[in-house]
């Protein structure tokens, strides 16, 4: 079964960040030390736990999504709201700098937008989905 474009992408970008977060978990772990000495901010064992949260909730809900469970349906928006709040208000907590702004919070819309039309495909599918072996009464 083929999936509508906006499921394609949303499942590849839900990969993109779990796998993103696994490798952030590695190398917070790997580099402990170095950014213990320099007292990183924020602290490198509250970065790993995030981290580690996000990746198992990303590689969940990418499980979810190829199988096409009705879960997904509702923990997509969930988990793409929440990594948005986390996001900015770690950005603007921790990273104080001449960053480009108007940049992230396009690209942070346009993930949002792929996700709402997304969530729109996934639950029209859940509805539309027809059970392969019907009971007989």
């Amino acid at each position: 079964m083929t999936r509508p474009i906006s499921v394609t992408l949303s499942l590849c970008l839900v990969l993109m960040f779990a796998t993103w977060n696994l490798i952030k978990t590695w190398t917070l772990i790997a580099w402990r030390d170095i950014l213990l000495e320099f007292s990183v901010q924020p602290n490198p064992h509250l970065s790993v736990i995030l981290s580690t949260i996000w990746a198992v909730g990303g590689f969940i809900l990418v499980y979810g999504m190829a199988q096409e469970k009705n879960w997904s349906v509702k923990l997509l928006p969930a988990l793409a709201l929440s990594y948005t709040v986390w996001y900015w208000s770690e950005r603007f907590l921790w990273h104080h700098g001449k960053t480009n702004l108007p940049f992230a919070v396009v690209v942070n819309l346009i993930f949002l937008i792929i996700v709402y039309f997304a969530t729109k495909s996934l639950s029209r599918e859940a509805y539309e989905r027809t059970n392969k072996h019907p009971k007989i009464e």
